[in-house]
């Protein structure tokens, strides 16, 4: 080989490197995406794949003979089984109930397969190169193709591809590389075999870019097995999967594989979240709304005409146009955003609350709509350090009303995320509301000053509203013997109590 062959090589390096760190951020993105908890699925993967990395550069040194060939051949190994894990991981969650074995499985497999090529490759280059020259080159590209790799990840390929798009594309890519190794690695192979060996390169081209084209039917065929009824809308955005289901009596949001609403019901869960706060703090005109991209606490907010403006602040910029792309959605919230009153901002609430000044205006009432703390990213926003950073931005006789996940099946969570607030320095009345798609359903109004029960529901929103009368108001503050509270500790931003109470309260149930 010489010189310009050499250098081909090292963008082998760079290819495979970057291909070998997407394969592992989808397993760890995809384990996240259906299983929640971000830490505990991105540390056993990155656990399990670099002990396969390690596994497979000790196999290496068993290969002896046809360096050049095995090299090949495991790049159309990785090519397969890298390129197809996203969607063979979709569709074992889908179908199979050992997902978390077979989830592993894969990741070994592709490590220890990952694990193989830069050894070889190394033992290729080593009769053209000193060995600390060598070692130094590799690395380089080595080091260089997993930062390529983690800065397109997020900023470019979920967003723009998805991930069963990606892990097929960058599959195809290894595979490539591999077809285009039977050029560059000639001098080494024997011809014995080689049109075999190119034509299996073929296949592997062809079968990877068949499941490009078909992508988006792989996903819904696992998608399918998942959701009860036909997916009517979908997008992964760079922050969730965002599945939108049609019954026969309404739609269905779902994020992440988690329900949202149900559009059938989801009046009593947003009549809940909104009514009780107007109810104990009447007359309220600066609000602020923290998640509830879809729009529909919004709409309940809006039928009040003291409300001067709103703000709502979303992370996702695909939740809050997504009534844009899904008419349905637009019905049921009333067109909300098109109201004048309304100012949307796409930012991490967590982030936005710790650059608000003590001296801005504050707000007279806040509806907290956040997804339930399931990952360590969402728990964030249930800690003492978030309360405290939204105290800052109330009034002291500000009320704040709160969806706090279920009380019945998650006692631990729901009273975690009470006593969390208290902590922050707010008084704190729980409340449930019966939700046919969820069940019993905890909330809680909270203040910087002592909360009352409210006990009559605002006159301008009396006959507009379907759950909620003056009677059912008062008995939502009235909690049964088994909803009573739990000793639990405080949710701190260190720890995050709450995701592991949650975690393991919602297993035992489902």
């Amino acid at each position: 080989m010489h010189r310009t062959p050499l250098w081909l090589l090292y963008l082998n390096v760079l290819v495979i490197a970057t291909c070998g760190l997407i394969y592992e951020l989808l397993a760890g993105t995809l384990a996240s995406y259906v299983l929640g908890d971000s830490v505990t699925q991105f540390s056993l993967v990155i656990g399990v794949y670099l002990f396969a990395l390690g596994a497979g550069a000790w196999l290496s040194r068993f290969v002896t003979t046809a360096l050049g060939r095995t090299f090949i051949e495991v790049e159309y190994g990785v090519a397969l089984l890298g390129g197809f894990s996203a969607p063979l991981l979709f569709l074992s969650f889908a179908y199979l109930d050992a997902f978390r074995p077979f989830l592993f499985t894969m990741v070994f497999l592709i490590g220890t397969l990952v694990g193989l090529e830069l050894p070889l490759l190394m033992r290729i280059l080593k009769e053209h190169l000193e060995f600390e020259e060598l070692v130094s080159r590799v690395l380089t590209f080595d080091y260089i193709g997993a930062l390529v790799a983690s800065v397109m990840f997020p900023m470019l390929l979920v967003p723009r591809l998805g991930l069963v798009r990606t892990s097929l594309a960058f599959g195809l890519l290894n595979a490539l590389v591999g077809l285009w190794g039977t050029h560059l690695l000639r001098p080494i192979l024997s011809s014995r075999g080689l049109a075999s060996l190119r034509f299996r390169g073929v296949v592997v081209v062809i079968v990877l870019v068949i499941g490009l084209i078909k992508a988006d039917r792989l996903t819904t065929i696992a998608e399918e097995g998942v959701f009860e009824h036909p997916i009517v809308y979908a997008h992964t955005s760079p922050f969730q999967r965002l599945v939108l289901t049609q019954s026969p009596n309404g739609f269905q949001l779902w994020l992440n594989g988690h329900l949202q609403f149900n559009s059938i019901d989801e009046y009593r869960y947003h009549e809940a979240l909104v009514h009780p706060a107007f109810a104990a703090r009447p007359g309220s005109k600066r609000i602020l709304i923290l998640g509830g991209g879809d729009g529909l606490a919004l709409r309940e907010v809006l039928r009040y005409p003291t409300v001067e403006s709103v703000t709502l602040v979303d992370l996702d910029p695909a939740m809050t146009s997504l009534h844009e792309h899904f008419p349905p959605l637009k019905t049921l919230a009333a067109d909300c955003y098109a109201d004048p009153r309304v100012r949307v901002i796409n930012d991490d609430a967590y982030l936005w609350a710790g650059r608000q000044s003590p001296r801005d205006q504050p707000f007279d009432l806040v509806l907290i709509d956040f997804p339930d703390p399931n990952s360590f990213s969402v728990g964030k926003l249930y800690t003492s350090r978030f309360y405290n950073l939204l105290r800052r931005c109330v009034s002291d006789d500000a009320i704040v009303s709160i969806q706090c996940t279920s009380p019945l099946i998650a006692p631990q969570s729901y009273w975690c995320i009470l006593k969390t607030m208290e902590s922050a320095g707010f008084h704190v009345a729980p409340f449930q509301a019966t939700v046919p798609s969820f069940g019993v359903w905890g909330f809680a109004l909270a203040s910087p000053s002592p909360v009352n029960r409210p006990a009559r529901l605002a006159p301008a929103i009396v006959g507009q509203i379907r759950f909620l009368n003056d009677e059912s108001l008062a008995s939502l503050f009235e909690l049964p013997a088994d909803l009573q509270p739990r000793d639990v500790e405080i949710n701190r931003l260190d720890s995050q109590a709450l995701v592991r109470y949650y975690e393991s309260e919602w297993r035992q149930w489902n």
